[in-house]
């Protein structure tokens, strides 16, 4: 289902958002696998276009430029003379792919190459090299991007393929886009429609969430906050105590508290926490993404015994 936008072209960059990269690299003896993955967070963001500027010179503008160590930008551009700049537009993604290998290998026998968009729930993108065939799976919700992320996506994947560093304004340029306030919103509604969410419900065998909710609730946000889904995970994590999740409006405690000697207090903070989640959203602020804001901290430090409730965490 692809999910293009009708200004791509016109306005195909917007600076101003924050995408945070995960990405995995495997091999073995016949292929060579990459993937690049899209973690969102979709809070309250303001997004600000220059619609003065045409899409080339866009580009090259000072926001879209990634900082340098010491004047505050980089001496490079982001593309390069105008002929090239114009032919871009009108690559198709294989062509792109071609391109930036030749670059990035110019001594090697190009493989095949074969690019598809999939139904993914969410931002991700793979490169697979195996057996003389290069495939490279793309998110459908980036199959409407305009050429120049579809570039910056090839150097990043291919870069992770190789193990060649991935040019800081390529990455620069592809956060930025996936950080625009209706991609996020388009990759919050794919999440939504196409995810998988389990969610256990409140009742657990020693504790029930709704019941530490709406007692926090009240005593701290004066039962202001609507009551989002609640569950436990399904193993006994601690390297993720809890998570908040604005998708599916869905805060999940790990089930290491649901038991007879787990701390009350201890669950009583992470409840605490992932409720600010929920009263305090992501902020996007250019390319910088704050999960944990001033007024979040703020807000943390009212609750009672939080020195003795971290200490805890960290005994489990």
């Amino acid at each position: 289902m692809p999910l293009g936008y009708p200004s791509a072209l016109q306005y195909p960059l917007v600076a101003g958002l924050h995408h945070l990269f995960q990405l995995g690299v495997g091999q073995d003896t016949r292929r060579r696998v990459t993937a690049e993955r899209g973690d969102l967070g979709f809070g309250q963001c303001s997004s600000q276009s220059q619609k003065n500027l045409i899409p080339l010179d866009m580009l090259n503008s000072e926001e879209m430029q990634p900082p340098g160590p010491a004047s505050g930008r980089d001496i490079f551009r982001l593309t390069g003379s105008a002929p090239q700049q114009s032919a871009l537009f009108f690559e198709t993604p294989i062509e792109i792919y071609t391109r930036v290998l030749k670059e990035l290998k110019p001594r090697t026998a190009l493989p095949r190459i074969q690019v598809e968009f999939r139904r993914y729930a969410n931002a991700n993108s793979s490169i697979r090299l195996e057996q003389g065939c290069l495939t490279v799976k793309i998110a459908d919700i980036l199959e409407g991007a305009p050429a120049p992320i579809l570039e910056a996506l090839a150097y990043i994947l291919l870069g992770k393929l190789y193990r060649r560093p991935v040019p800081r304004a390529y990455a620069h340029r592809y956060r930025l886009y996936l950080n625009r306030r209706e991609v996020r919103q388009k990759v919050q509604l794919v999440r939504q429609i196409r995810g998988r969410k389990f969610v256990s419900g409140p009742q657990g065998e020693s504790h029930n969430l709704e019941e530490i909710f709406e007692r926090l609730n009240g005593r701290f946000f004066d039962g202001l906050l609507g009551r989002p889904l609640l569950g436990w995970s399904r193993r006994l994590s601690r390297g993720l105590l809890g998570h908040f999740d604005p998708c599916h409006n869905a805060i999940i405690i790990s089930r290491i508290f649901d038991q007879p000697g787990a701390p009350p207090l201890a669950l009583e903070y992470v409840m605490f926490h992932e409720m600010l989640h929920l009263r305090y959203p992501v902020d996007h602020r250019g390319v910088r993404r704050r999960v944990h804001t001033r007024e979040f901290r703020h807000a943390e430090r009212a609750f009672p015994r939080l020195a003795e409730a971290k200490e805890l965490l960290k005994k489990l």
